[in-house]
């Protein structure tokens, strides 16, 4: 595949969107894992993340490898591990959000590339991945986010409910392109919407996390002028002028991966000015070979963790994609319906 590379003139040209996918294609593992960094851990979500942006920066056979792993690694019951190093698990557990996150990256996938030979080869895995996680969905529609050798963890979370509500979206859209519609996943999607807009109580109280603050919004659940207004009430906690945004409300942390799923979800909602500005902000994280710091403690000008981290190169470049327009994929985030 040969595609043209995003670009956002006065922040990021579309070489830089090569290197830093060349950036993510560089620690990609043997076996087609795509860990934090080079020697680190896997996680089944942030290498999705990747393998999107690989399939964005036009390094296509290195994403397709990345599927092919979640395909070959996913358990019986449709599951993955939530954390593998070099092909070892080091956390049995199954995170919910992690296990849906598969059907948004084989729509973008398919959306990119328009290989559907290749995304009816992954339908059975997506398939299995989605039922796993609708299988710890409550009557009042949100859906826990963990389960282990002791069942599931009886709780939900706000960001990661968010993030499959919009999994479930593309799970649903995927579905009828392969032609094996599933009506029930849609109905379950609008329980669990209802449950992210109405039902608060229902989620664990994290809302010293930016995440909390913007994910309704990127996943889809909230949209129009109560995204506007979400956004609007929180800014100036978690939004630092020229170097990105908070991670956690009461930490001098800014993130780079926070900063562009912010990004991402004010584009959703049409606010392009303070996408852009973000974006440009958060370059003070790259380095010379298109990789990113995950993030700076600004108080006293550290890097922290000291890591480049591929999901924060990933965001970038998903960013760079959808405030460009460049691929077909590029509103993956944006076209999500709230209902």
């Amino acid at each position: 595949m040969t595609a043209d590379l995003p670009a956002v003139p006065g922040i990021l040209s579309a070489d830089a969107i090569r290197r830093t996918a060349e950036s993510i294609a560089a620690a990609q593992e043997p076996d087609g894992a795509l860990p934090w960094f080079t020697g680190g851990h896997t996680d089944p979500w942030d290498h999705i993340e990747s393998a999107m942006a690989l399939t964005v920066g036009d390094q296509w056979d290195a994403a397709r490898e990345a599927y092919i792993w979640s395909a070959k690694n996913q358990r019986t019951d449709g599951s993955w591990p939530t954390q593998v190093r070099a092909g070892v698990i080091e956390n049995h557990d199954a995170d919910t959000n992690f296990c849906a996150y598969l059907a948004t990256g084989v729509l973008h996938a398919l959306t990119v590339t328009g290989d559907r030979e290749f995304a009816a080869e992954m339908w059975p895995t997506v398939r299995a991945g989605i039922d796993f996680v609708l299988s710890l969905q409550t009557e009042r529609g949100e859906i826990h986010w963990s389960a282990g050798e002791s069942g599931s963890s009886g709780e939900a979370l706000l960001t990661g409910s968010s993030s499959i509500f919009h999994s479930l979206g593309c799970a649903v859209t995927l579905a009828e392109l392969v032609g094996d519609p599933r009506p029930d996943w849609a109905a379950a999607r609008a329980r669990l919407g209802h449950a992210l807009r109405h039902h608060p109580e229902a989620f664990l109280d994290k809302s010293r996390y930016s995440m909390d603050w913007y994910y309704p919004i990127l996943g889809g659940s909230v949209r129009g002028a109560p995204a506007h207004d979400r956004l609007a009430r929180r800014w100036d906690e978690f939004v630092v002028a020229d170097l990105g945004i908070r991670c956690v409300e009461d930490a001098p942390w800014v993130t780079g991966a926070e900063t562009c799923e912010l990004v991402l979800a004010l584009d959703a909602i049409g606010d392009t000015f303070n996408a852009r500005r973000l974006l440009a902000n958060m370059q003070h994280l790259r380095e010379n070979d298109g990789s990113y710091w995950t993030g700076l403690v600004f108080t006293d000008g550290e890097r922290w963790p000291v890591e480049r981290t591929t999901w924060t190169a990933a965001a970038v470049v998903l960013a760079a994609d959808a405030l460009s327009r460049t691929t077909p994929g590029n509103g993956i985030f944006r076209d999500a319906r709230p209902s």
